[in-house]
């Protein structure tokens, strides 16, 4: 087993290294107030087609580090680039329209629209693909077809989680960010988040994920992150962190031993 490391800008294996650098964050720093930074000197690096965990204990700044990526979070230093190109602090709209999609842990979904407008609201910009995507998307989420005229108010909290993640596909990203897919779920639904967490990577979107599930976030993903106090305290295999002792005593406590 390769002990995980404090991760550097040039983080990961020869294998992933032959592969396509897609998001890169490099030395970021970033907060929500004037001198307050939330995220000092963090780093992060997603290779074409990975699933990226992001773990850590509350307030370590995970979601900070997805809201920077997608430029909901103000980056003070460093920078982020998406194939290259540097991305840093650019617009939202700008993000989606670079084939970057963004599913928020909470107040994801419009209640008072129904399923199918929600989705259609996701490809607002692309219009004339509405009937190409919407097949993409139920095709994932089988269930959704079948309920396209149900407001999404009415939904569970898993239910609304397939809506946000849906309509984030709808503009055919390459890039996935999701915030806690698994949070306020039942166990069992929750292993329904992480399927289809697995069958989005799957068809081809590199995905990054914040989890407040460590041990299962780190037992489906290629790669993962421990990040501590805002910065990233491990790098390594999702296996290799769930194994690790010094992780698992500092970080999983006894979900590392199950």
């Amino acid at each position: 087993m390769t002990t995980p490391t404090k991760s550097s800008t040039d983080a990961g294996s020869a294998a992933v290294d032959d592969r396509k650098l897609v998001v890169h964050v490099d030395k970021v720093t970033a907060g929500y107030l004037p001198g307050i930074d939330i995220l000092t000197d963090c780093s992060l690096t997603a290779y074409d087609g990975e699933l990226i965990g992001i773990i850590g204990p509350n307030g370590a700044g995970k979601s900070t580090l997805l809201k920077s990526i997608f430029g909901l979070v103000k980056v003070r230093q460093g920078t982020i680039s998406l194939y290259g190109d540097e991305i840093t602090n650019l617009k939202a709209n700008k993000l989606v329209s670079k084939g970057v999609g963004f599913v928020p842990q909470t107040n994801n979904v419009f209640p008072t629209l129904t399923i199918r407008e929600n989705l259609e609201m996701g490809i607002f910009q692309k219009p004339k693909e509405l009937d190409h995507r919407l097949e993409f998307v139920v095709d994932i989420f089988p269930e959704l077809g079948k309920r396209l005229g149900q407001r999404a108010g009415s939904l569970s909290g898993g239910e609304r989680q397939m809506v946000a993640m849906s309509r984030a596909l709808m503009m055919s990203p390459e890039v996935i960010l999701l915030d806690e897919p698994s949070a306020g779920l039942s166990p069992v639904r929750q292993d329904e988040a992480f399927l289809r967490v697995k069958e989005i990577n799957k068809a081809g979107v590199t995905t990054i994920m914040v989890e407040q599930n460590a041990r299962r976030c780190l037992q489906i993903c290629d790669r993962g992150y421990v990040l501590d106090q805002g910065t990233d305290a491990y790098e390594g295999a999702g296996r290799d962190l769930l194994n690790d002792p010094k992780v698992i005593g500092l970080y999983l406590g006894t979900l590392g031993q199950e």
